[in-house]
């Protein structure tokens, strides 16, 4: 099991993230765009550093619904390998058989 405070602090940055994804996307088109001058990309780029660390979706950390561990945890499932064992042993997991050749 995870520590409390890693989980905690995983959950207030996506809440973060999710509250300036708006602004960020916005500045990033500004930057991205050919068009616009260098004054306003230079403006652009100031207002992004000024955001929060955490307002970039890439510091989340992607954890285990179950016991949120941060490694080794499978996208399609959103559990760590050993929850993961666990749950298709059990027959929780439909259409997931342990493997055998």
């Amino acid at each position: 099991m995870a520590k409390k405070s890693m989980i905690a602090r995983d959950h207030q940055r996506t809440q973060i993230a999710v509250r300036f994804a708006a602004k960020r996307t916005a500045l990033k088109s500004v930057i991205n765009d050919r068009s616009a001058s260098a004054e306003q990309i230079d403006e652009a780029l100031r207002k992004m550093q000024k955001l929060p660390r955490d307002a970039s979706p890439t510091r989340q950390q992607r954890r285990c619904r179950v016991s949120g561990r941060p490694h080794a945890v499978y996208r399609k499932f959103g559990l760590a390998r050993m929850k993961l064992r666990e749950a298709v042993m059990r027959g929780d997991v439909p259409g997931v058989v342990k493997a055998s050749w």
